[in-house]
């Protein structure tokens, strides 16, 4: 299905964070070794996987993280209203919730959790709080082209439009660049214009 996993990696602490442990395991494995050479002035083997974030429950982003959790010993963080379909579905305990403004991070690298409710009701996107431009890693919550999927839901639509104006087209510049749970990436100035498009379509 295409699904986007993101790692960063503390190049000073060799702590890492992986965003949706979407799928293949074996595949992770290697991401996470990969990005361990990013980490300057470490012995090699000292980088280690701390936090998996995950911005919504739906199983196609999710199918790797019990496994890869049990495995690396990381921590697993959800949107508070996400986390009971993470454990019905995948057996999973998330060892944070998040609400929205939190700060969650590793040693050397920290992301603030922004609430984007209509796809899931714990949607959520992180947003680095250092660098520039900032990068926001959205899950299906904003794609090039549009808000993610609400199935026709009138109401879900007009929540998940009003949380992505306000909590990211109305707070971040034109080159805070967006990276999807699918696909490519964008950059909020190159969708902004869009926005009445979007909800004049209703999707």
């Amino acid at each position: 299905m295409n699904n986007a996993v993101y790692l960063l990696t503390a190049t000073s602490s060799g702590e890492q964070i992986l965003i949706d442990a979407a799928d293949d395991l074996e595949a992770l494995r290697g991401l996470v070794a990969d990005g361990a050479a990013d980490a300057s002035g470490r012995e090699q083997g000292a980088a280690r996987l701390r936090l998996i974030l995950t911005t919504h429950a739906h199983w196609d982003h999710t199918r790797a993280t019990a496994a890869l959790a049990a495995e690396t010993g990381a921590r697993v963080a959800i949107g508070r209203d996400d986390a009971a379909q993470l454990t019905d579905e995948r057996g999973i305990t998330a060892g944070v919730t998040l609400s929205g403004g939190e700060l969650v991070g590793v040693d050397g690298v920290e992301l603030e959790a922004i609430a984007l409710r209509g796809h899931t009701p714990g949607s959520t996107a992180f947003a680095t709080t250092d660098g520039d431009p900032v990068l926001l890693f959205t899950g299906d919550s904003l794609f090039p082209g549009g808000v993610g999927n609400t199935w026709g839901d009138a109401a879900r639509f007009t929540q998940l439009l009003s949380d992505v104006s306000e909590r990211l087209f109305d707070r971040f510049g034109d080159d805070a660049v967006v990276y999807p749970g699918h696909g490519a990436a964008t950059t909020i100035g190159t969708e902004r214009s869009a926005l009445p498009e979007w909800r004049e379509r209703g999707w």
